[in-house]
């Protein structure tokens, strides 16, 4: 088997995108389409099924993953640790994150970092949801090296990385609201409904009042301001008496990750998302 086949084999059966799968591993979406076909071409089966709307793993391209992943990954840790001892991966390596989900990813994907890498110090730092990119542009000590927060994160010279995070979404409103008391909220009943305006807004298009923090968001909700689209980690992380988060029944998960400059794939980056990528791996196992 071909490296770059495995390379994108393993890169789309976690995306499951060919768009994001060509974007991270830097080709274009025919060289990862002709990589895909060579190696079911190898194998004699389909390892995918394609339509215009989606991109699925095949049971024996499930079982070739299941396979192959921790194999690949263990050859990939072993050569950071060599890269690392050959060129030392010291210094100190700037996280941003945005919320408590990020939060959370960051302090695993940290310690995770540490163990691997204990000649490089990791310094995490929170940042408001308003100008995080901008502060991956920032060559000051105010800057960061790295951003984990919920996609889209995007921006002139950004790559974005795997999907750490996927979790349901919910709509966050007054308790005054007469939908507080439902089991649920179709994404269809959001029409005309005001909704708060953020630099994080997920959800439709916002026609209410704006905020620039996330607890700015959250007063105007408990206001009745307007409603607001966030993650189901919400419900335990900001626990409010005036805000009542309700299921959105037909919405796509929300899915948090890592951003980083292009221009500034250091090693220390690199080795970051793979510990992130393992631990987040090692959390749902």
């Amino acid at each position: 088997m071909e490296r770059q086949e495995l390379e994108a084999f393993l890169v789309l059966a976690r995306e499951l995108h060919f768009g994001r799968t060509a974007a991270h591993l830097g080709l274009t979406t025919a060289r990862v389409s002709q990589l895909v076909r060579a190696l079911e071409r190898r194998v004699g089966v389909p390892l995918f099924v394609r339509t215009s709307r989606r991109v699925a793993l095949t049971s024996t391209g499930r079982r070739l993953e299941e396979d192959l992943r921790p194999a690949y990954q263990q050859i990939r840790a072993g050569l950071a640790r060599a890269v690392a001892d050959g060129r030392g991966l010291t210094g100190e390596l700037r996280v941003g994150f945005v919320g408590a989900a990020a939060g959370q990813l960051a302090m695993r994907a940290g310690e995770a970092f540490r163990r691997r890498y204990r000649d490089c110090a990791v310094r995490l730092r929170e940042v408001h949801i308003g100008g995080a990119a901008e502060r991956l542009a920032d060559e000051s000590d105010d800057g960061i090296d790295l951003l984990l927060g919920c996609f889209p994160i995007e921006g002139p010279g950004l790559t974005a990385g795997p999907v750490l995070l996927s979790e349901r979404r919910m709509l966050a409103v007054s308790v005054r609201h007469p939908w507080a008391r439902r089991g649920a909220v179709s994404v269809a009943e959001l029409t005309g409904q005001p909704m708060v305006d953020a630099p994080c807004s997920v959800g439709p298009t916002a026609n209410g009042p704006r905020a620039e923090t996330f607890q700015e968001v959250l007063t105007l909700v408990g206001a009745g301001r307007g409603a607001f689209v966030v993650g189901a980690h919400a419900a335990e992380f900001h626990a409010r008496p005036d805000v009542i988060y309700v299921p959105l029944r037909d919405a796509p998960p929300l899915e948090w990750g890592p951003v980083w400059r292009t221009t500034r794939a250091t090693a220390r980056v690199r080795a970051f998302i793979d510990a992130g990528t393992f631990s987040a791996r090692e959390t749902t196992e």
